[in-house]
């Protein structure tokens, strides 16, 4: 498995060119150049994100737990022109104290980390009341006839690029305490049709925390 996800980190750009050539590369700049403030993006990866942050971010914080997608992630941190800093975490155990961003940010992250509702969990406990969640994502479709044949292919979703195509992401957001403010449903460039759909949107962190959320004693760099 460490041989494959070097092969895969190392290829990965390679791979994603195909997509972010056809409208993937728009996307994200539609979702990311919407962060503001004190900016935390999860599961980071090679860092395709940089380019597209504004300037109403004030420090961006990156993290991603692969060790060999971080190694080109501080590559690519390296020539951000602005404060910018990447650790290695993964989004179920954030090493940052409760409400500690104003914008959490994740495109194509949740259909990957090992618990969903857990990396979700975390994302509302480091955003400050009224931030928000800035997402691009693909995810089980509600239609049932095609959620079969997302079930159906999921292993081959997961051999290509180690991934879930069946995740009832927009479910858990709202589940896990976020209130999905806005949601766009298209398709994911170049892609097979199980993968789809793709959305992006918008969630908020309200202002009150569930009782039963722990509180991190770990504090931000």
């Amino acid at each position: 498995m460490g041989l494959r996800k070097w092969i895969f980190a190392a290829t990965y750009d390679w791979q994603m060119g195909g997509a972010e050539r056809a409208g993937l590369t728009d996307l994200r700049r539609a979702v990311v150049s919407r962060a503001t403030g004190d900016v935390l993006e999860v599961g980071s990866g090679t860092g395709l994100n940089l380019s597209h942050y504004g300037t109403d971010v004030e420090h961006l914080t990156l993290t991603e737990p692969d060790p060999s997608m971080f190694r080109r992630l501080q590559q690519a941190v390296e020539r951000y022109p602005g404060a910018a800093t990447a650790l290695r975490a993964p989004a179920e155990r954030l090493p940052f104290d409760d409400d500690s961003f104003d914008t959490v940010v994740c495109t194509l992250v949740l259909c990957g980390v090992e618990d969903q509702p857990q990396a979700v969990r975390e994302i509302r406990r480091v955003l400050r009341p009224g931030g928000q969640l800035l997402f691009l994502e693909h995810m089980r479709s509600e239609d049932e006839g095609h959620a079969r044949l997302q079930d159906r292919f999921n292993w081959l979703n997961r051999a290509m690029v180690m991934c879930d195509c069946n995740r009832p992401t927009r479910r858990t957001i709202a589940t896990e305490g976020l209130r999905v403010e806005e949601i766009v449903e298209t398709d994911f460039p170049k892609a097979p049709p199980f993968i789809n759909p793709l959305v992006h949107g918008r969630a908020t962190c309200p202002d009150a925390r569930p009782r039963r959320e722990r509180h991190s004693d770990v504090s931000r760099p």
